[in-house]
């Protein structure tokens, strides 16, 4: 089975492009929860299912030429891009590595293990993080983002806006993934043995630029899912699209990302 079978939204060139416009729209509010969180110089990092590295190397950053990240996904396309990223930036304490978290079974060890939006597309988030708590250390610190598409909204209501979101969450189910998931990642935490269990949500909004473009630009990348899934069909997805774009494009409508559950806990030390 294709790895990426499981995956919504287009991967290789395309999907890479759209996480780079979301990445710095989010940045800030990544950059709080590290903050929070606290890393120290030294620290062996694991970002998985990095995408194109914008987090991995803003670890790679913090912790310092004595630390280092290890950043894994399955799109060896985004990887390369992560790598040449990296390479312009002059940051060498990361290394991008095929991964699928799926098939982590190695005994490599991290203090610190970072995921953002990638339970949401797994069928098995609790089998999943079950077995992250194995690779980390004892004390060590997991840290994730995910979505609640719940939270996702626009002003005013806009019908295509509505449509979108009911496909976007479909097509989600239909893969066995959760566009629900941020909500339950507290519970799923300490389901899992993390203690010291924390959460926070955020959401970007705006009037006018990038922001605003999101939800057609993801609509744009899961058209090839709802067409071989017989979700939608053509001429519905191109005028949502169009549809989406014309909202964008009106100075007085509010639009952005769905809203962002963050989470994070430890492994404990005995």
């Amino acid at each position: 089975m294709d790895k990426l079978s499981h995956y919504v939204i287009r991967s290789g060139t395309e999907g890479a492009k759209r996480m780079r416009l979301i990445a710095p729209l989010i940045a800030t509010d990544t950059s709080a929860l590290l903050d929070r969180v606290g890393l120290n110089n030294g620290l062996e990092c694991l970002d998985i299912g990095c995408g194109s590295g914008a987090v991995s190397l803003e670890l790679a950053r913090r912790v310092g030429p004595d630390g280092h990240v290890t950043g894994g996904d399955i799109d060896e396309i985004k990887l390369t891009m992560a790598r040449t990223e990296a390479h312009l930036q002059g940051i060498d304490n990361v290394t991008f590595l095929p991964m699928d978290v799926r098939d982590l079974h190695d005994s490599s060890a991290y203090d610190v293990i970072y995921a953002r939006f990638l339970l949401t597309h797994l069928a098995s988030p609790s089998q999943t993080l079950t077995m992250l708590y194995r690779h980390l250390r004892p004390g060590g610190s997991i840290i994730l983002e995910d979505i609640d598409f719940k939270g996702n909204t626009t002003y005013p209501d806009c019908p295509a806006f509505e449509r979108y979101q009911a496909l976007y969450c479909a097509c989600v189910k239909h893969r066995g993934g959760d566009p629900f998931i941020g909500m339950k990642l507290p519970s799923l935490l300490r389901q899992n043995h993390f203690t010291n269990v924390r959460m926070a949500a955020v959401q970007a909004l705006g009037m006018e630029g990038d922001i605003k473009l999101i939800s057609a630009i993801t609509m744009e990348n899961i058209a090839d899912t709802l067409l071989h899934d017989g979700l939608a069909s053509a001429p519905e997805i191109d005028e949502i699209i169009t549809e989406l774009y014309a909202f964008a494009d009106n100075p007085d409508t509010i639009a952005g990302m769905p809203r962002v559950i963050q989470a994070w806990g430890y492994r404990p030390i005995t």
